[in-house]
């Protein structure tokens, strides 16, 4: 007995070590991508010709904000086969020094005034690296939790990626009210947006030592590396279409919801409820703590009943609710609290489980492949529009229509996970698993 708990100790350390390693720099991850939306309001002149009243160059930023979503599905196919072909450890190392490479370059860069184009050059190829990163992220992550979980723990690992990703945003959003209130927003524009750049290319470089000392998955060693795949993508469309179309739908309805009430609502509610820039802060921060005080537990959770009904939870919720909780909406911070925690609350029976559910689709050599595009490209066609499809129904009088359309999108996903079986048993450690076309 003394033996086998001291050979059990350390793969119990490894695969917890495992866990934070990728918690961590997925929360990195996020960091760096939403400081530039965060912090774009403060540089946008610094990059382009200020013009009348800086909104020229305003625009611009945004439009570069934009390209890096269009990266994301490119970086959803190059960075998943990247990660079946060579590891989880190398997909997940690459995409950390990306996206800190994509820091630096936008924390070093010179401004318009000193280099003229070259200045929203640089911005631009800074994007890019961190668009091709966040779109390998997701899949990466999810995937090597998945395969890094010990038996009946896969999502409770998998709750994690949300965790950290929350925790992520959660922080660049603390760091912008922080830097205001101690440089005020001229500091800020005089040159502390430079601040979060480089705090997020340091902490790259810590997220970069942490995911090149993670050992590789079993799954990984034992299958994926004896059937060489040379084109995983290809392999994904050509044998496994209709899982492929599966993570399409979980994801459909997810990315607008999660966009919607993670980041937008806060938005919404100071310009069209005139709610306080301070109290809808701090409203939609308490909201997004429960989510992760949830996350884990409905992971935990579904490692007893099964991901689908976590996941008829999440769809069937959002469609009888998402127009109510617009609806209860006004000048109070606390309608902002209450909808948006309900609606946090009921993406985390997405979140919690999600990750895991879609890399159980897939057999080890191909599984980050599988998700990677198919995500990364739904999350940019569904996610990446969600404000433009916000104000476009706005600039026609009809923004009441927005929660429809989310309900719309959640009755998609419901469907597909209605018709989904459950995938909590399958045995990741397979080689070669039946056709799931």
């Amino acid at each position: 007995m003394n033996s086998e708990a001291a050979l059990s100790t350390p793969d119990t350390r490894d695969r917890r070590r495992g866990l934070v390693a990728a918690s961590i720099g997925n929360g990195l991850e996020w960091f760096d991508w939403n400081a530039y939306a965060i912090f774009a309001v403060y540089f946008s002149t610094q990059f382009f010709p200020k013009g009348g009243d800086g909104l020229t160059a305003t625009l611009s930023t945004l439009a570069v904000f934009a390209v890096g979503f269009f990266f994301r599905p490119l970086g959803g196919m190059l960075l998943a086969a990247f990660t079946d072909r060579h590891g989880r450890r190398a997909g997940l190392t690459l995409s950390v020094l990306l996206m800190a490479g994509g820091s630096l370059v936008i924390a070093v860069s010179p401004t318009y005034e000193q280099v003229g184009v070259l200045a929203p050059a640089l911005l631009l190829l800074g994007r890019i690296a961190q668009g091709l990163s966040t779109g390998g992220e997701f899949a990466a992550a999810s995937t090597y939790l998945a395969e890094l979980a010990p038996p009946g723990r896969r999502g409770l690992y998998s709750s994690f990626i949300y965790v950290s990703n929350v925790l992520g945003t959660l922080a660049a959003t603390l760091l912008a009210t922080l830097l205001v209130s101690i440089m005020g927003k001229q500091g800020l524009v005089d040159g502390g947006w430079r601040i979060p750049f480089f705090i997020g290319a340091l902490l790259g470089i810590y997220g970069l030592y942490l995911r090149r000392t993670l050992e590789e998955t079993e799954a990984y060693l034992s299958g994926g590396r004896d059937r060489k795949v040379t084109r995983p993508t290809l392999e994904v469309l050509r044998r496994y279409p209709l899982a492929a179309l599966k993570v399409v739908g979980f994801t459909a309805g997810a990315t607008i919801a999660y966009y919607t009430f993670a980041v937008y609502l806060p938005t919404y509610v100071k310009s069209a409820h005139k709610v306080g820039e301070t109290a809808a802060l701090w409203a939609s921060t308490a909201a997004q703590l429960i989510m992760i005080v949830a996350l884990p537990l409905f992971g935990a959770l579904s490692d007893r009943i099964g991901r689908r009904p976590l996941l008829i939870g999440f769809a069937a919720g959002y469609v009888l609710l998402v127009v109510p909780l617009f609806s209860v909406l006004n000048s109070s911070a606390w309608s902002l609290f209450l909808s948006m925690t309900a609606g946090l609350l009921l993406f985390a029976l997405y979140g919690a489980v999600a990750p895991t559910a879609m890399a159980e689709l897939f057999p080890t050599e191909v599984r980050t492949a599988g998700i990677g595009l198919p995500y990364a490209l739904t999350v940019a066609i569904f996610g990446g529009t969600a404000p433009l499809v916000v104000e476009q129904l706005g600039a026609v009088g009809s923004a009441h229509l927005y929660p429809w359309y989310i309900a719309v999108l959640c009755l998609v996903s419901l469907v597909v996970f209605v018709t989904s079986r459950e995938t909590k048993d399958v045995v990741l450690e397979r080689a070669v698993a039946e056709d799931r076309s």
